[in-house]
């Protein structure tokens, strides 16, 4: 029962705005499920599912999976504040940033789980970003330029 009903609530929040949990009883009610606020809780904690923001500014649950949406948001806006120069020298891209933010773009490039990136090593204002093969740079500089705008 707990797996179906868990199954079912993955199915629900993808497919409908869920607010609350009082909406996700009444729409596991409406499925032929009846549960107790207390179970809710526990099947939201079990599932790991978070509260976001939609488009249209409305909080609602979604798997965690979602959170990767949120991440990329966080990761551009960070290069957006921080990036102000892109350059390369072979297999390694140079990031020039703010005073005090590359260690921050650096770890939104880990973020970011590139396979042709090996990784990050950050100052003050630079980043070095170790690319797993020289003919992929100008490939990654123009992720890193679109990443910018």
């Amino acid at each position: 029962m707990k797996v179906a009903r868990q199954i079912k609530i993955i199915e629900i929040i993808e497919n409908s705005i869920i607010e609350t949990q009082e909406d996700l009883a009444q729409a596991l009610k409406d499925n032929g499920f009846t549960v107790t606020q207390a179970t809710i809780s526990r099947d939201i904690k079990e599932l790991k599912l978070i509260k976001i923001i939609s488009n249209d500014g409305v909080q609602h649950y979604a798997p965690l999976k979602d959170i990767s949406a949120i991440y990329n948001e966080r990761v551009t806006a960070v290069f957006r504040e921080s990036v102000l120069t892109v350059d390369f020298v072979e297999n390694s891209i140079v990031l020039r940033t703010l005073p005090a933010m590359a260690q921050a773009a650096a770890l939104a490039i880990d973020g970011l789980e590139w396979n042709e990136v090996v990784g990050t090593i950050a100052g003050d204002d630079t980043i070095f970003v170790l690319i797993r093969n020289r003919d992929l740079v100008p490939e990654i500089v123009g992720k890193f330029k679109k990443l910018m705008k």
